[in-house]
C-alpha cells in the first residue's frame, strides 16, 4: 500500500505530540489526586518519603484524605490504594533515587534497628547536633524485668521499656543527636501493638550476649557506655536508662526520675524532664495533675557510668492505669516525644 510523505509527516507529528504530553509532562502537573499502592511493611511515613514528601508537612493531610482506608492506629493496608495530598509534587519515576524532604535539613538516614516501618528517619533539625546519648532499655535477654497483666495478656517490662527507648532514640536522631542503643534487639523494631511479644534475644552493645547474673549484666552495659564515653570525650553526653517499676497494686505513680547523689547536672537534667512532663500533662490533660518526682538512688548504672546519668521509671507495672500508659502505642510515642522535648531543653541549657 502506498503511503505519501505527507501522511508519514502527519503521523510523526501526532506521535511526537503524544510522547511529549504523556512522558515529558512537568512533575508539578501530575494529577492532584494521584493514587499510590501501599506495599507490605509500609507505614505512612515510609510511603510519603518514597514520593519525596515530608511527613512533618503532609502527614495530617494524608490521614484526613485516606481515613476510611486506614487500619488501626492509622496503619496502612498492603495492596490498598491511597491518595497523596493535593499539594504533592511527585517524583518523575515511581521509585525516587533520592529523598529530599521539603522541611528540615534535607537529610535522610536509615537504621534497620527501628524496623521496616520506621527505619527511614528524616533529620528535622540540628537542635541536638554535638550531643551523644546512650539509651539503656531496662533488663532484657534472660531477664524480662517486672511482669504485669492487662486485658488477659502479660506485659513484660523489658519489651515496653525497649519500645519507648527506640521511639526516644528515633526522635533524638531526628534532632541531630548521636545515639547508641546499649540494649538492642535486631528484629523487634518499633511496634505499634498493644501486646508486645516477649523474647530473650536482646544483646548488649555492640553484640554481646546478656548474662543472667544481675551484677555481670549491669557491669556489662556500664562498660559499654564508658568505652563509648572515652570515644566521645569532650562532647555533651547523657546516659538514659528506661524502666518500669513494680509496686503495690494500689499505688498509681507518675513518671519519675533518679540521679546520682554526686551529680548536680544529673539532678538538673532530671528536674528539666520532670517539669517538661508536668507541662505536657497540663496542656493535654489539664485536670489530671502530675506527681512525678526527682530523687537520688544508689543504682549501679547511675553510680558507675561516666556520662551524666538519668534513670527513668515509666510507672507501676502492677497498677492498671499505669500499664495503660504502656500498652497503648500512641501513649508510648507521647512519652518519647515529651522526653525528647525535655532533653532538648537540657542540652540547650547545659551545653
Amino acid at each position: 500500500m502506498f503511503v505519501s510523505n505527507l501522511h508519514i509527516k502527519s503521523f510523526i507529528k501526532i506521535f511526537l505530540i503524544f510522547f511529549l504530553v504523556t512522558f515529558l509532562v512537568p512533575v508539578n502537573s501530575w494529577s492532584q489526586s494521584k493514587e499510590v499502592v501501599a506495599l507490605k511493611g509500609d507505614g505512612i511515613y515510609r510511603l510519603l518519603t518514597r514520593y519525596g514528601l515530608s511527613s512533618a508537612q503532609y502527614m495530617d493531610d494524608f490521614i484526613a484524605l485516606n481515613k476510611s482506608n486506614l487500619g488501626r492506629n492509622n496503619s496502612l493496608l498492603a495492596g490498598v490504594k491511597y491518595k497523596l495530598p493535593d499539594t504533592a509534587k511527585l517524583p518523575a519515576t515511581s521509585a525516587a533515587t533520592s529523598i529530599t524532604p521539603s522541611k528540615g535539613t534535607g537529610k535522610m538516614v536509615h537504621y534497620d534497628i527501628f524496623g521496616s516501618k520506621y527505619a527511614d528517619i528524616e533529620i528535622k533539625s540540628n537542635d541536638l547536633k554535638g550531643a551523644v546519648y546512650y539509651l539503656v532499655g531496662g533488663h532484657g535477654g534472660p531477664d524480662p524485668g517486672a511482669v504485669g497483666k492487662y486485658n488477659g495478656y502479660h506485659v513484660y517490662e523489658d519489651e515496653y521499656a525497649y519500645d519507648v527507648t527506640l521511639r526516644l532514640a528515633k526522635n533524638l536522631i531526628a534532632e541531630g543527636a548521636t545515639v547508641y542503643l546499649i540494649t538492642r534487639d535486631k528484629n523487634d523494631g518499633i511496634r505499634d501493638d498493644y501486646s508486645l511479644k516477649a523474647d530473650k534475644d536482646e544483646v548488649c552493645y555492640p553484640n554481646l550476649q546478656i548474662p543472667l547474673n544481675q551484677t555481670r549484666r549491669l557491669r556489662q552495659r556500664t562498660e559499654a557506655v564508658n568505652n563509648l564515653y572515652k570515644k566521645h570525650k569532650g562532647s555533651f553526653q547523657r546516659m538514659i536508662a528506661v524502666h518500669v517499676d513494680s509496686r503495690s497494686r494500689n499505688e498509681n505513680i507518675d513518671i519519675f526520675f533518679y540521679h546520682d547523689k554526686r551529680s548536680e547536672t544529673g539532678e538538673k537534667a532530671c528536674k528539666i524532664l520532670r517539669d517538661t512532663i508536668e507541662k505536657k500533662y497540663h496542656e493535654h490533660q489539664p485536670n489530671r495533675g502530675y506527681t512525678g518526682t526527682v530523687s537520688t538512688r544508689n543504682l549501679y548504672v547511675v553510680r558507675n557510668t561516666w556520662p551524666t546519668a538519668v534513670f527513668i521509671e515509666l510507672g507501676n507495672m502492677n497498677h492498671q492505669r499505669d500499664v495503660k500508659r504502656l500498652v497503648i502505642p500512641s501513649n508510648r510515642q507521647a512519652v518519647a516525644n515529651w522526653l525528647t522535648f525535655g532533653l532538648i531543653t537540657d542540652y540547650k541549657t547545659n551545653k
